[in-house]
């Protein structure tokens, strides 16, 4: 998959077919109420990002989200505005070549009847009309975590790239919610989300260690002013030092540009680099989310405006 270029006027398009503005709610933009079987994990073997004519130097973006309980704002947030938004700022500024995106709903494996579901890997509208197709769940347990380690899964053992396989370069994944992580998948998890058979369980850290060897993996926890956000914010620094990053819920509106700041980083921007290129507000509320975020590049992570 990947074929084909992302324009604006096909995003106009798709916003007018389906009528969707700002006042759309999550319940409109995503009608379907059970997953899609093209989109659950247990029945996907591969995704694919390839190179073709339109993307030569394909780059594999994997974006998850937490689609428990209350959270269907999220993935509203991402249909409406970020992930157009996000895809239109990479293609201006090269954040990465070629991008082919997937995203993912991410639920509890747990509790949730499908814990996660996967679009295609796409450069063009396609990736925003296959995000509308997955299904919000709204589950989850109560049970202080998620299961965002069933992405890491998937991308480690289930996506080949070019990106990797050619050029042994790595893509990006991030996924995104407002939780912990389970510590680990189980055999029987792993049987359910993926219909995998493996004989032992596996740790988040086994699950990092495996998957970074494919992509740069990087988490948006956001803040919701609860007590528990600073907990939540010491357990990701925990498990991936310099790769997790915090969003104010009432600054969801910028998460695209957080998502693209991070790349820039990546591609060896400095932190005051990337927050030059962008308005003086939207930088000045993102300065503390990219203060968390330490990339090796060899320039300094010191902030100045």
């Amino acid at each position: 998959m990947g074929r084909g270029s992302y324009r604006a006027a096909d995003w106009a398009a798709l916003r007018s077919s389906r009528k969707i503005s700002g006042d759309t709610t999550e319940a409109q933009i995503f009608d379907s109420r059970a997953a899609r079987t093209d989109n659950r994990s247990d029945l996907i073997n591969i995704r694919e990002s390839r190179d073709n004519p339109d993307s030569p130097l394909s780059t594999p973006v994997i974006i998850g989200f937490d689609v428990t309980a209350s959270m269907g704002y999220l993935a509203g947030e991402i249909a409406r505005n970020a992930l157009n938004d996000m895809i239109v700022t990479i293609l201006r500024n090269k954040a990465v070549t070629d991008p082919q995106v997937l995203c993912a709903a991410i639920g509890d494996v747990k509790s949730d009847v499908t814990p996660l579901q996967v679009t295609q890997f796409e450069s063009d509208i396609r990736m925003v009309s296959q995000l509308m197709t997955l299904c919000l769940e709204g589950g989850g347990g109560g049970n202080e975590g998620e299961s965002y380690n069933l992405l890491w899964y998937f991308a480690s053992r289930h996506t080949k790239t070019d990106c990797f396989d050619k050029r042994g370069k790595k893509g990006v994944l991030f996924t995104i919610g407002d939780d912990k992580c389970h510590p680990y998948l189980s055999v029987a998890e792993i049987r359910k989300a993926f219909g995998d058979d493996i004989p032992y369980n596996l740790s988040n850290e086994e699950l990092l260690w495996e998957v970074q060897k494919k992509y740069d993996i990087f988490h948006i926890y956001i803040e919701n002013g609860r007590d528990r956000d600073r907990l939540v914010a010491s357990y990701w620094n925990d498990l991936i030092p310099g790769k997790s990053a915090p969003i104010d819920k009432k600054d969801i509106s910028l998460l695209s540009n957080l998502l693209v700041a991070i790349m820039r980083l990546r591609s060896g921007k400095s932190h005051n680099d990337v927050l030059k290129e962008m308005d003086q507000d939207i930088a000045e509320r993102l300065a503390r989310s990219l203060s968390h975020i330490e990339i090796k590049t060899g320039k300094s992570n010191t902030i100045s405006f």
